[in-house]
């Protein structure tokens, strides 16, 4: 028996400039896969978190809340940056209804 795998670094099409994944298409193919459970982690938003969370839902597939936050070691993140002191990226899950209320608070 092959071992499940969710996919946890995901860009739906509500992740600006940088994904293109329909969340209804998605859920489809991953039902289709046999997957169990899917992460949705748009860049710097949460805005799809309500439709992808139904959607999920209404294919019995498990919804995974989560973001892929920009982290900047400088205080103005739009201050020229010093070329050694580059932003990175940080992925974020929800794990239960406390980490939505934190990621929530996080992305406002």
């Amino acid at each position: 028996m092959a071992a499940e795998f969710t996919h946890l670094h995901l860009h739906s099409d509500y992740s600006l400039l940088d994904g293109a994944c329909d969340v209804e298409k998605l859920m489809k193919h991953v039902h289709l896969l046999g997957q169990t459970s899917v992460a949705m982690t748009d860049h710097g938003n949460i805005f799809g978190a309500v439709h992808f969370f139904n959607a999920a839902k209404e294919k019995g597939i498990k919804p995974i809340l989560g973001c892929e936050l920009y982290i900047c070691k400088e205080e103005d993140h739009r201050a020229k940056p010093d070329p050694d002191l580059k932003y990175n990226h940080l992925l974020v899950l929800a794990e239960n209804q406390e980490g939505y209320r934190n990621l929530v608070r996080l992305t406002s």
